[in-house]
């Protein structure tokens, strides 16, 4: 079963399809409701590809370089140069979900990448060396699995409610501001600002903005586009707005960056 993730956050995602393999995966049922898919990402190349992945409002915990490692929301563009042959797995937890895992405000690991021994108290090397030694991603999970399962997984309600207020953003297309979510939440804007700092790890402004920036690149990716119209429809205030948002977090135009998938 394919767990749901962001397809349109891979940046370029022709060149990606020629050149790694990636795949996602549905959590076991025990992680429903924490984790919202795992993530695989195999190579074998003959010269260096830089892969870039548009950042999301979500926490990952991935296997790399024999450790698993928590990444924090990243407000930079995220870029990894793969080498020769390898692979890594990952986890991403629902929007708010980390928080309860931690137990700390999630904006104090924002930019930054983490060993998971250093937040959660559960040496993560055994765990990581397994999962860059299996041969499936079948196998990967089940080492991920077992690991979260040994840090503990516990429910916050809090949690849960700036979980479907993200959720709200995300899928409501009338909501292009933050002080719209707030409303719609039926809070002030410096409480949401508050929870959204302390279980997301970033701020609804931010948020708001990333999923008008993953819906144009969605747009980017499905062919001829009237950047104008998109610009109107997700209410930038004009396309000179729509291309710089973009650029800051894509590093090129739409109009460009869709002639170079």
């Amino acid at each position: 079963m394919k767990g749901r993730g962001y397809p349109d956050a891979i940046v370029r995602p022709v060149t990606a399809a020629r050149t790694i393999t990636t795949e996602r995966f549905a959590p076991s049922s025990a992680f429903v409701g924490h984790l919202d898919y795992h993530w695989y990402v195999g190579w074998d190349l003959e010269q260096p590809h830089d892969q870039q992945v548009i950042p999301q409002p979500r926490i990952h915990i991935a296997a790399e370089e024999g450790r698993l490692l928590v990444h924090g929301i990243g407000r930079k563009p995220f870029l990894r140069r793969l080498t020769g042959r390898g692979h890594t797995l990952g986890a991403s937890f629902l929007p708010g979900l980390f928080r309860p895992v931690l137990g700390s405000p999630v904006s104090a690991i924002a930019d930054q990448v983490v060993p998971a021994q250093e937040l959660l108290g559960v040496d993560d090397r055994p765990a990581a060396n397994r999962i860059l030694s299996s041969e499936t991603p079948t196998d990967m999970v089940a080492v991920l699995e077992s690991y979260l399962l040994e840090v503990g997984l516990p429910t916050d309600p809090v949690a849960e409610d700036v979980r479907r207020w993200l959720a709200l953003a995300e899928t409501d297309r009338s909501i292009t501001r933050a002080e719209q979510l707030a409303e719609r939440a039926g809070l002030s804007l410096r409480s949401l600002q508050r929870l959204f700092s302390e279980y997301v790890g970033i701020g609804p402004k931010w948020v708001v903005q990333r999923f008008r920036v993953l819906e144009v690149a969605a747009r980017a990716h499905s062919g001829d586009v009237d950047w104008a119209a998109v610009a109107a429809e997700l209410d930038f205030s004009d396309q000179a707005h729509l291309v710089r948002t973009f650029r800051e977090v894509v590093g090129a135009p739409p109009a460009t960056y869709a002639k170079d998938l």
